[in-house]
Protein backbone atom coordinates (compact mmCIF):
# COMPACT_ATOMS: atom_id res chain seq x y z
CA UNK A 1 0.00 0.00 0.00
CA UNK A 2 1.39 3.39 -0.98
CA UNK A 3 1.95 5.96 1.71
CA UNK A 4 -0.72 8.67 1.73
CA UNK A 5 0.15 12.16 0.54
CA UNK A 6 -0.54 15.30 2.59
CA UNK A 7 -3.35 16.05 0.12
CA UNK A 8 -4.96 12.66 0.76
CA UNK A 9 -4.74 13.12 4.54
CA UNK A 10 -6.28 16.59 4.13
CA UNK A 11 -9.10 15.09 2.05
CA UNK A 12 -9.70 12.35 4.65
CA UNK A 13 -10.02 14.93 7.45
CA UNK A 14 -12.18 17.24 5.31
CA UNK A 15 -14.54 14.36 4.53
CA UNK A 16 -15.23 13.86 8.24
CA UNK A 17 -15.01 17.38 9.64
CA UNK A 18 -16.36 20.66 8.34
CA UNK A 19 -13.25 22.85 8.59
CA UNK A 20 -12.86 26.58 8.10
CA UNK A 21 -9.14 26.06 7.43
CA UNK A 22 -7.22 22.83 6.91
CA UNK A 23 -3.55 22.52 6.08
CA UNK A 24 -1.54 19.29 6.09
CA UNK A 25 2.20 18.89 5.56
CA UNK A 26 4.16 15.67 5.63
CA UNK A 27 6.43 13.12 4.02
CA UNK A 28 4.05 10.19 3.56
CA UNK A 29 4.61 8.76 7.03
CA UNK A 30 4.67 11.73 9.41
CA UNK A 31 2.19 14.55 9.06
CA UNK A 32 1.45 17.88 10.70
CA UNK A 33 -2.04 19.32 10.36
CA UNK A 34 -3.45 22.72 11.24
CA UNK A 35 -7.19 22.27 11.60
CA UNK A 36 -9.60 25.15 12.21
CA UNK A 37 -13.13 23.98 12.93
CA UNK A 38 -16.04 25.68 14.68
CA UNK A 39 -17.05 22.25 16.06
CA UNK A 40 -13.98 22.51 18.35
CA UNK A 41 -15.57 25.40 20.26
CA UNK A 42 -15.86 24.57 23.95
CA UNK A 43 -13.90 21.33 23.60
CA UNK A 44 -10.60 20.45 25.24
CA UNK A 45 -7.62 19.59 23.06
CA UNK A 46 -8.02 15.84 23.73
CA UNK A 47 -11.65 15.93 22.55
CA UNK A 48 -10.63 17.90 19.45
CA UNK A 49 -7.96 15.33 18.59
CA UNK A 50 -10.47 12.52 19.09
CA UNK A 51 -12.78 14.21 16.58
CA UNK A 52 -9.95 14.26 14.01
CA UNK A 53 -9.06 10.62 14.72
CA UNK A 54 -12.73 9.71 14.31
CA UNK A 55 -12.76 11.48 10.93
CA UNK A 56 -9.70 9.48 9.86
CA UNK A 57 -11.08 6.20 11.22
CA UNK A 58 -9.17 3.07 10.28
CA UNK A 59 -6.73 5.06 8.15
CA UNK A 60 -5.15 6.37 11.35
CA UNK A 61 -4.04 2.85 12.25
CA UNK A 62 -3.36 1.45 8.81
CA UNK A 63 -1.99 4.25 6.64
CA UNK A 64 -1.00 7.24 8.76
CA UNK A 65 1.89 6.44 11.05
CA UNK A 66 2.22 9.76 12.83
CA UNK A 67 0.01 12.82 12.90
CA UNK A 68 0.76 15.94 14.89
CA UNK A 69 -1.96 18.51 14.87
CA UNK A 70 -2.88 21.98 15.95
CA UNK A 71 -6.63 22.16 16.50
CA UNK A 72 -8.15 25.64 16.72
CA UNK A 73 -11.54 27.28 16.72
CA UNK A 74 -12.01 30.10 14.17
CA UNK A 75 -11.68 32.62 17.03
CA UNK A 76 -8.40 31.06 18.22
CA UNK A 77 -7.14 30.98 14.61
CA UNK A 78 -7.90 34.68 14.13
CA UNK A 79 -6.22 35.56 17.44
CA UNK A 80 -3.16 33.49 16.55
CA UNK A 81 -2.92 35.10 13.11
CA UNK A 82 -3.09 38.54 14.73
CA UNK A 83 -0.23 37.60 17.09
CA UNK A 84 1.86 36.24 14.22
CA UNK A 85 1.60 39.47 12.23
CA UNK A 86 4.59 41.63 13.08
CA UNK A 87 3.68 45.01 14.47
CA UNK A 88 4.49 47.92 12.23
CA UNK A 89 7.36 49.84 13.79
CA UNK A 90 6.32 53.28 14.90
CA UNK A 91 8.57 56.18 14.08
CA UNK A 92 8.77 59.02 16.54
Amino acid sequence: MADPTPTKVRDFIAAGLSCEHLEVEGDGRHFFATIVCSAFTGKLRVARHQMVYAALGERMREEIHALSMKTLTPTEWTAQAAQATPATPSHH
